[in-house]
C-alpha cells in the first residue's frame, strides 16, 4: 500500500513534533540521543491511548532532525542567538522554544528543505505546544531571521 501525498506530510509534520519533544527529553533527562531515538521509534510513533492514537511519523526525517541537532548544536545555538534579543540568549528561553529551534535550525542548515516549509512547520510545532501564547509569533520571527542567514538565496 502506498502513501499518499497528505499523509506524508501528515508524517512529517509528525516527525517534527517529535523532534522537538525528543531534544527536549534529551536535555531534560540526560538521555543520549539513541537512547531518546530508540523510545521514540519504538514507543512513540503510533502510541494508542485510551480515545486516542498518535500519528505515525516519517522516521528518516525524525532520525535526521533529531541526529543533525546534536551534531550541529553550537553552530545552530549561535545562529538562534543571533536571531534573539540580546538580552535573552539561547539558553535563557523556555526548553520547548530552545529545542524546537535546534530542531529547524538542524533543518534549516543541513536539509534541503525549503526555508518557508521550515518556518511553517516548527510555528505550526510552536502553537501545538503553546495554542494560547504569543510564542509562534516569537517562533516566526526568530526563524526568519535563522533562514536569512542559513539559505540567503531563498529570499
Amino acid at each position: 500500500m502506498s502513501t499518499s501525498g497528505n499523509q506524508k506530510r501528515l508524517m512529517k509534520s509528525a516527525a517534527r513534533l517529535y523532534a522537538v519533544q525528543a531534544l527536549y527529553q534529551m536535555e531534560q533527562s540526560g538521555q543520549t540521543v539513541d537512547q531518546v531515538r530508540v523510545e521514540f521509534l519504538e514507543h512513540r510513533f503510533g502510541e494508542q491511548f485510551d480515545d486516542y492514537e498518535m500519528v505515525e511519523g516519517h522516521t528518516g526525517l525524525f532520525t535526521r532532525t533529531l541526529e543533525d541537532a546534536v551534531n550541529h548544536q553550537a553552530l545552530i545555538d549561535q545562529m538562534t542567538d543571533r536571531g534573539l534579543v540580546a538580552k535573552w540568549p539561547i539558553a535563557r528561553i523556555d526548553p520547548t522554544l530552545r529545542a524546537l529551534f535546534r530542531a529547524a535550525g538542524a533543518e534549516l542548515t543541513q536539509s534541503d528543505t525549503p526555508p518557508k516549509v521550515v518556518i511553517s512547520e516548527y510555528v505550526g510545532v510552536a502553537t501545538a505546544f503553546f495554542p494560547e501564547g504569543r510564542e509562534s509569533k516569537f517562533v516566526n520571527a526568530v526563524l526568519d531571521h535563522m533562514a536569512r542567514e542559513a539559505k540567503p538565496e531563498a529570499f
